[in-house]
């Protein structure tokens, strides 16, 4: 089956090496080698049929900035019908170098300068790990991330049991008053969506790619919150980042609540071993 993907991309050599690759939670993942050409390719037999475009939607929004470089999409399914669906991508292999770290930082922060867009929010759904992620054009950054980030994931772990009933009065509470806490018109900047340590990778001569978007319009104070949740993100990073694009002075204030959103995707995803945290940053705000 693989070779016949590789053939409506002009490879029609032969397989020499196909490797899994471990590390994914929600797709398997291969390297393959062909008598032309290496690739990275993944694979799910249990996803909706838009998933991998909207990867590559993603991928080709962050490169038509010139500002980081991604990973090149050859092909991707749009339709499973009940069979397994494939992304076949370019093969991405280096190792860091001292100015690694500081051309991601670099690079990053021109990205969030360079696209820009009148509003906020995405025009068509995404994913975020492997929940649906409903979007919308929003004037306001603080209803768009009411309505399509914290709203969301509250109901999300209703459905999925995660809520207790003390969490979930606090955090109602929260989404209630989120204009307290949260910038109305913050600066529009493309986001990657889903920053942490695992998705980025070093290519040849140690240049970093972005991988595994879901990427939308946003606060760029919301990509930064994200790098710091889990590590994965070296200082010279932070400072060069801050020599082209500083935070501001309310960061600190916001990065609590920019972290819950993605504490409570993972509490969704994972389970109450993300329960706690996310139970320590309501209690920040709502006593």
């Amino acid at each position: 089956m693989m070779e016949e993907k590789l053939k409506q991309i002009g490879d029609n050599t032969s397989i020499q090496t196909m490797t899994p690759i471990s590390g994914g939670d929600i797709n398997q993942a291969y390297y393959i080698k062909t008598e032309k050409q290496e690739y990275f390719v993944k694979a799910n037999r249990n996803t909706a049929d838009d998933f991998f475009q909207v990867e590559a939607d993603g991928l080709e929004r962050i490169r038509s900035t010139q500002a980081i470089a991604v990973p090149e999409v050859y092909y991707y399914d749009k339709s499973s019908s009940n069979k397994e669906m494939v992304l076949i991508m370019e093969w991405i292999q280096g190792e860091k170098t001292a100015t690694t770290e500081q051309q991601l930082g670099e690079q990053l922060a021109s990205m969030h300068l360079t696209d820009r867009s009148a509003q906020y929010g995405l025009g068509k759904p995404t994913y975020i790990g492997k929940l649906p992620q409903t979007n919308g054009w929003y004037s306001d950054w603080v209803e768009y991330f009411r309505d399509h980030r914290l709203q969301l994931q509250l109901d999300l772990s209703v459905k999925f049991n995660r809520m207790n009933q003390k969490r979930r009065l606090k955090l109602e509470t929260l989404i209630r008053d989120l204009d307290k806490y949260l910038p109305n018109q913050p600066r529009v900047s493309l986001l990657h969506g889903d920053l942490w340590g695992g998705n980025w990778i070093t290519g040849q001569a140690g240049k970093p790619y972005l991988i595994d978007p879901s990427v939308l319009y946003g606060d760029h104070l919301f990509e930064l919150a994200f790098t710091e949740l889990f590590g994965g993100f070296s200082e010279v990073f932070y400072s060069k980042y801050k020599e082209i694009l500083s935070l501001e002075d309310y960061y600190e204030e916001v990065k609590p609540i920019y972290q819950l959103f993605y504490l409570l995707v993972h509490l969704n995803m994972f389970g109450e071993a993300y329960g706690a945290v996310v139970d320590r940053i309501l209690k920040k705000y709502i006593r």
